[in-house]
């Protein structure tokens, strides 16, 4: 159970891993924006905190708000509206990780217990007004569901029988376990095109560090590290089989990055950072996530034609991060205000 417990942090999703760190690290000093965007605050339910994590080519985008007593719940964002998705009997809390473009959401919900531990989550997929449970690996207790393609085939991790968190595949009502890299004990998917090709982290026998993986066809390939670095978890990949994702660099700081025609490329960071995650791409190879600036703040990105370019944030805010792109180039994820710790948002380039 500890090593599960020591994994889980880094197997939720990316925005849900950095949201301690990015409200910590947050200042008041604002670098100039280098393009413009337009930012829409996409609103809350009742609370006052909100998130988005996924983005279709419909432009429904979903996360999780919280409701008025604190509790968080999957959330459906469209044409204006909030929408409450719930959560699983039992349960409180609630976070959809993706929307596809039937409008199927997947995402994790509690199930009832202690509604705010790690080890009481379930897997789920929203559709038709109904959330349905996709279960766990056999003797598992916990499961989350962090992408889903057009094809209705969805990924994440699940623990076993041994509390190890493996990835998997949730098709057909069946949870498939995807192993991991070749002596490796541990690993987690994130991404899912609509190929099938999976894409997400292992740890590797060679190294005992976290590599990031292409599953395809049955075979998990270990996709390497930045020249000088020594780990890397990949949390996105589009249909062409580009992936993106995070990488340490030899200076000890992780970047993001991007694979493709088996080379792993460095993105950098926004000016005077250190820090920078590629956590989404879409077909026409844009890239967007999250980078420290000058100042350490963390600051949503668009990486296009070799240039990332800070998206800026709503207005009060010192933090943003961008989690999603779309093939029409909206961008969603959440930012800072100065009323509450963080909104969803949406971006898109102002014409």
């Amino acid at each position: 159970m500890q090593s599960a417990c020591k994994l889980i942090c880094r197997m939720h999703s990316v925005h849900r891993a950095l949201i301690a760190f990015t409200l910590l690290t947050a200042a008041a000093l604002q670098p100039a924006v280098a393009e413009s965007f337009d930012v829409r605050d996409l609103g809350t339910l009742p609370g006052n905190t909100s998130q988005a994590s996924g983005v279709n080519e419909r432009g429904q985008a979903v996360g999780f708000s919280n409701v008025a007593n604190g509790d968080q719940h999957a959330t459906l964002y469209e044409d204006g509206k909030v929408t409450d998705l719930g959560t699983l009997p039992g349960g409180t809390n609630a976070t959809a990780d993706a929307i596809n473009e039937r409008g199927q959401v997947v995402g994790w919900s509690a199930v009832g217990g202690n509604e705010h531990a790690l080890l009481n989550e379930h897997a789920f997929l929203f559709e038709h007004g109904v959330m349905t449970d996709l279960g766990t690996l056999p003797n598992g207790n916990t499961s989350v569901a962090n992408a889903i393609n057009d094809r209705g085939q969805a990924v994440g991790w699940s623990l076993n029988a041994l509390t190890d968190t493996q990835a998997v595949l949730f098709e057909k009502g069946k949870v498939i376990d995807l192993g991991t890299l070749p002596g490796g004990y541990f690993s987690a998917a994130y991404g899912i095109n609509d190929r099938g090709q999976v894409v997400g982290w292992s740890t590797s026998a060679t190294s005992g560090a976290d590599h990031a993986f292409l599953y395809d066809h049955g075979v998990m390939t270990d996709l390497g590290t930045l020249p000088g670095g020594n780990s890397s978890a990949a949390f996105a990949l589009n249909n062409r089989g580009q992936v993106v994702g995070q990488a340490a660099t030899p200076s000890g700081y992780e970047h993001a990055f991007l694979y493709e025609h088996g080379v792993m490329t460095d993105l950098g960071t926004l000016p005077g950072g250190t820090i920078s995650i590629a956590s989404g791409i879409n077909d026409r190879g844009q890239v967007v996530g999250q980078s420290t600036d000058a100042s350490g703040n963390f600051r949503a990105f668009l990486y296009e034609h070799g240039v990332m370019t800070d998206l800026g944030m709503l207005p009060g805010g010192n933090t943003s991060t961008a989690s999603a792109i779309n093939n029409r180039g909206q961008i969603v994820g959440y930012s800072g205000t100065p009323y509450s710790p963080w909104h969803a948002a949406i971006w898109t380039r102002e014409r």
